[in-house]
């Protein structure tokens, strides 16, 4: 008989419909993000602001602010999307709505180029296209959680695998440049030799040089299709109405969240997560450029189109090691466990400071695992545990900030200010600016291993689904 309600879904579709959201939501950061650390600093923006000389005189401020606009994003995001958006709309259509305007805003990137003759390509354009794309993708990444969480009959159980596929999408994202940046003009033409020979020219070929500049700009093209895909694959999501305002709830709940900083061990714990989110920006700033050909600048020599597949081994062991983050936690504790998260980034640099060759720097990035799972999914399970049930969320969503919003934003500037003093004659010297971040990443581990003392309280077996919906995603 009909009720006049719309069954629900059998759960394999269910899921398998959140799987798809989740792969090109991560998909689409993942798409853009490295490369594009590679790519817009060589588009020529290099306006200058005098500041005084104890600040370190001229400073180029347009790059930073252009990698800065995701960090607004995340800004925008702990208040809008919390606060507003998820109370006021149905989450799978303001996932299309944002999906639809922010992807239409990353491809217009795709034709802001820099043309022949010109000096740089149009700076207040290609910012503003950046900064609209940024302020309606992040709120959707605690969206697409809200909409996984809302809809699993045990998220417990099941969030977990399904929020696996985002960082597939992530790692896949690299895949299409393997031939996009191949060296066509070096490959046979198809059918004239053996697929396999064929197929082994094209992935042992790259393009170097300013021949690479009009292909790598295809990120903001794959990123912004990516979104429209997205789109319009909201309107097959099931229905997930707006939350309703519980009369316990508080829209300043984060201002009380703010007030535990008054207890030493968060205090110490919230300035360390600053200090590592920065580190960890100061990775993806630099490192494309560092892993590369010679012939662009890089040090490694790792040919262009396999750069990208080469960071994500970062991803894959993450992967991996989150399946021995609860024994890790229960074994060592809270401490020394963050301790060797933070640990983890000083290990990479100094690798990519003392032994820049190809096997340890492209090795060398499995460490992104302990990196990310020892210290920042660390960190959300411990607040999970530690911090009231009422301000919960919010305290979440201001760790969210630091790892990706202050964290990252005033590590572009400070990366900024570090290629000017350390480039000579166009050559930066990526050893001294590896250094900074080796030093920082070591500070913020002794910092956290002397003054971090937690009240005493039996680490949990965590899984994916114990990070709360404002988490940060993998990257």
């Amino acid at each position: 008989m009909a009720t006049g309600l719309s069954a629900p879904p059998p759960i394999a579709a269910l899921k398998l419909k959140l799987a798809v959201m989740m792969f090109l939501q991560f998909f689409i950061w993942g798409a853009w993000y490295e490369l594009g650390f590679d790519y817009i600093p060589r588009l020529g923006f290099n306006d200058v602001i005098t500041l005084p000389d104890f600040l370190g005189g001229d400073f180029k401020w347009q790059v930073p602010l252009i990698f800065g606009a995701f960090n607004i994003g995340a800004l925008v995001a702990l208040f809008f999307s919390t606060q507003f958006a998820d109370r006021k709309f149905a989450a799978e259509k303001f996932l299309a709505f944002s999906h639809l305007i922010g992807g239409l805003a990353i491809l217009g990137l795709f034709f802001v180029k820099k043309e022949p003759g010109e000096a740089s390509a149009p700076f207040w354009p290609f910012f503003v296209l950046m900064l609209i794309h940024s302020v309606f993708y992040v709120p959707t990444i605690s969206i697409t959680n809200s909409i996984a969480f809302a809809n699993l009959r045990d998220p417990g159980r099941e969030f977990g695998p399904v929020r696996l596929w985002g960082t597939i999408g992530w790692i896949a994202a690299s895949w299409p440049f393997i031939f996009i940046l191949a060296d066509w003009a070096k490959v046979p033409e198809f059918g004239s030799v053996r697929f396999g020979v064929w197929l082994g020219k094209v992935l042992g070929t790259s393009v170097e040089g300013e021949a690479t500049m009009d292909l790598k700009r295809y990120i903001f093209l794959l990123a912004g299709v990516a979104s429209l895909v997205l789109a319009a694959f909201s309107f097959a999501l099931p229905h997930t109405p707006p939350k309703p305002v519980s009369s316990g709830s508080d829209s300043f709940a984060w201002l009380k969240a703010m007030k535990l900083l008054k207890h030493p061990f968060v205090a110490v714990l919230f300035l360390v997560t600053f200090i590592d989110a920065a580190v960890h920006q100061s990775f993806f700033y630099w490192t494309f450029t560092f892993l590369g050909p010679k012939a662009d600048g890089g040090v490694v020599d790792i040919p262009a189109n396999w750069v990208g597949p080469v960071m994500k081994i970062g991803q894959i062991a993450e992967i991996v090691t989150m399946l021995f983050l609860g024994f890790v936690l229960r074994t060592f504790g809270w401490r020394m466990t963050m301790v060797v998260g933070v640990l983890g980034h000083a290990a990479r640099f100094a690798v990519f400071t003392f032994a820049p060759e190809p096997v340890p720097a492209i090795l060398v990035n499995a460490l992104h695992g302990i990196c990310y799972a020892f210290f920042f999914a660390t960190v959300y399970i411990f607040v999970d545990e530690f911090f009231p049930k009422d301000v919960r969320s919010s305290a979440q969503g201001l760790f969210n900030v630091l790892i990706l919003g202050v964290g990252p934003f005033a590590a572009n500037f400070a990366c900024g200010r570090l290629k000017t003093e350390y480039t000579t004659n166009g050559v930066l010297d990526f050893s001294a600016v590896y250094e900074y971040s080796m030093f920082a990443a070591l500070i913020g581990a002794v910092f956290l291993f002397v003054f971090f003392h937690p009240p005493h309280k039996p680490a949990p077996d965590p899984s994916f689904s114990q990070v709360e919906e404002d988490s940060p995603p993998v990257a």
